[in-house]
C-alpha cells in the first residue's frame, strides 16, 4: 500500500483545485464570516500582507498566521458582550497564531512525505500550480534526481526542501505563479480512489487497524454550552454533547463543532452558546420561547457612504441550520427529534475503514463518532478523524513491506 504513496507526487492532487485565496489578518470578523460561509474549506487561512514577513524569513509560508473556522468565530462572539462591536474586530485578535499548521511543498514532492507532515500536525499544504505541470505521476523508487534517498536526511521537511531545489521551480517572485491549498481531506479523497491497491486494509475494521481514537473532547448536555471554551477542542475542532447513564456510560446526543456551524447564523449561535445548555444548543430552540434573544441589528459603512443595516432573527433551530419537525419543549423531552444536520455522524467499532472514509467524504465531515457495536443506544466509544485514518493506512505492517522491492 505504501507503494501507492511512493509512486505518486503531491502534484497529482492539485488537478482541479482552485487557486488559494489569502485572507488578510486586518479584515474584520464580519468579513471572515462571509468568507467562511462562501468558501469550500469550512475555514479561512489568515495571512500577513506581503512585506510583513517575519524578519529573517523569506518563504511564502512565513506570512501565514493561522486558520480560523466557524467554531472559533462563534466562541469569540459568545465571549463578547457587545456582539455588534465584536463583528468589527480585526481577525488578528481572534485567530490562534499557529504557523506550524501550514507548510509549502513542491508539486514533485513524494506523497508519502506529505502524509508524514500531516501526521505530525500540518493541516494544509501550499503547492505551486505550475503551467508546466501536467498532473502525471513521476515513477521512481529509491532514486530521485540521481540521488539515493537512503543517504539523504529522512525527515519529510528536509526531503521536501531538496525536491524544491532540484525541481527547477521558477522564482517565487514571478507574478505568473499560482498556489493551491491541499488538506487531509484531499489526501483521503485520493486514497479512497486507490482501494484496490490497498487491499485488504480498507475492508478491515477501524478498531483492528487502530484508527479509533479514545482522545476526544466532550461536554455534558446539562452543562452550559459556554463551558466548551474552558477546554477548547482542536484537530478536529469538535466536542461531543453527552448524557451520562446510571452505569456511567456516555450516550452521544449531538456535537458542537466547526463542521456543524459552518453555514449557520453566527450571531444567533453565539447567543445560544452564551445562554443555553449544551443539550439545548444542539437541539435548538424556537422563536416563541420566552428566553429567546431580541433581534440583533448590525450596521456597516459601505464605500458610497450609505449605512447598511442587517437585522438578525431571534435564535431558532432553523437559524443555526438544525432542523426540527415540531415545537421543542426542552432537550430532555425531544431527544428522539434529531433530524438532518443536528444529528451526529456515527459509525460502529466494527465498521470498515472504507465505509468510514466514504461516510466522512460524502458528508464532508472532519470526523465520525464511534459507538458500541453491540448496543442499540449511541454509547460513545471514541472518534475517527482524517489524521487517525492517515496513521492507520501508513502504519500497517503489510503496507510497509511493499516500500522496498
Amino acid at each position: 500500500m505504501a507503494a501507492v504513496f511512493l509512486h505518486h507526487v503531491v502534484g497529482d492532487l492539485t488537478v482541479g483545485k482552485p487557486d488559494m485565496r489569502e485572507f488578510w489578518e486586518g479584515e474584520t470578523v464580519e468579513a471572515a464570516i462571509g468568507e467562511i460561509g462562501e468558501g469550500s474549506e469550512r475555514a479561512v487561512t489568515v495571512w500577513r500582507r506581503k512585506g510583513e514577513e517575519v524578519v529573517g524569513e523569506s518563504e511564502r509560508a512565513a506570512r501565514f498566521v493561522g486558520i480560523l473556522n466557524s467554531l472559533d468565530v462563534v466562541a469569540f462572539l459568545a465571549r463578547e458582550g457587545d456582539r455588534e462591536k465584536a463583528m468589527g474586530t480585526p481577525v488578528r485578535e481572534v485567530v490562534k497564531h499557529n504557523p506550524s499548521l501550514l507548510k509549502e511543498v513542491d508539486p514533485a514532492a513524494r506523497l508519502i512525505d506529505a502524509l508524514e507532515m500531516m501526521k505530525q500536525g500540518v493541516q494544509c499544504l501550499i503547492v505551486r500550480k505550475s503551467v508546466a505541470w501536467k498532473g502525471i505521476s513521476k515513477r521512481f523508487s529509491i532514486l530521485y534526481n540521481g540521488k539515493w534517498l537512503k543517504n539523504s536526511d529522512s525527515s519529510p521537511t528536509n526531503l521536501t526542501t531538496n525536491f524544491c531545489e532540484n525541481s527547477g521551480s521558477p522564482s517565487s517572485s514571478s507574478k505568473e505563479i499560482q498556489y493551491c491549498c491541499l488538506s487531509r481531506e484531499d489526501v483521503v479523497r485520493f486514497v479512497i480512489g486507490c482501494l484496490g491497491a490497498l487491499a485488504p486494509i480498507p475492508l478491515s475494521s477501524i478498531s483492528s487497524l487502530g484508527a479509533l481514537s479514545y482522545n476526544y473532547h466532550f461536554i455534558e448536555a446539562s452543562s452550559p454550552a459556554l463551558e466548551i471554551l474552558h477546554n477548547f477542542p482542536q484537530n478536529p475542532c469538535v466536542a461531543a454533547v453527552v448524557e451520562t447513564s446510571v452505569d456511567g456510560a456516555w450516550k452521544i446526543i449531538g456535537e458542537i463543532s466547526a463542521y456543524k456551524l459552518w453555514k449557520c447564523d453566527y450571531v444567533s449561535a453565539a447567543w445560544a452558546m452564551s445562554n443555553l445548555s449544551a443539550g439545548q444548543f444542539v437541539m435548538g430552540s424556537e422563536d416563541e420561547d420566552q428566553d429567546s434573544p431580541p433581534d440583533f441589528v448590525l450596521t456597516s459603512q459601505l464605500e458610497n457612504g450609505i449605512v447598511e443595516s442587517v437585522r438578525h432573527k431571534k435564535f431558532s433551530s432553523r437559524s443555526m441550520g438544525f432542523l426540527s419537525q415540531q415545537p421543542l419543549g426542552g432537550w430532555r423531552s425531544t431527544r428522539s427529534m434529531y433530524r438532518g444536520r443536528s444529528a451526529p455522524l456515527t459509525c460502529r467499532t466494527t465498521s470498515s475503514l472504507a465505509a468510514v472514509m466514504a461516510q466522512m467524504l460524502s458528508h464532508r465531515a472532519t470526523h465520525v463518532w464511534v459507538t458500541e457495536a453491540e448496543l442499540e443506544e449511541n454509547i460513545l466509544v471514541g472518534i475517527v478523524s482524517y489524521n487517525d485514518i492517515l496513521h492507520a493506512i501508513t502504519k500497517n505492517p503489510a503496507s510497509v513491506s511493499t516500500i522496498m522491492p
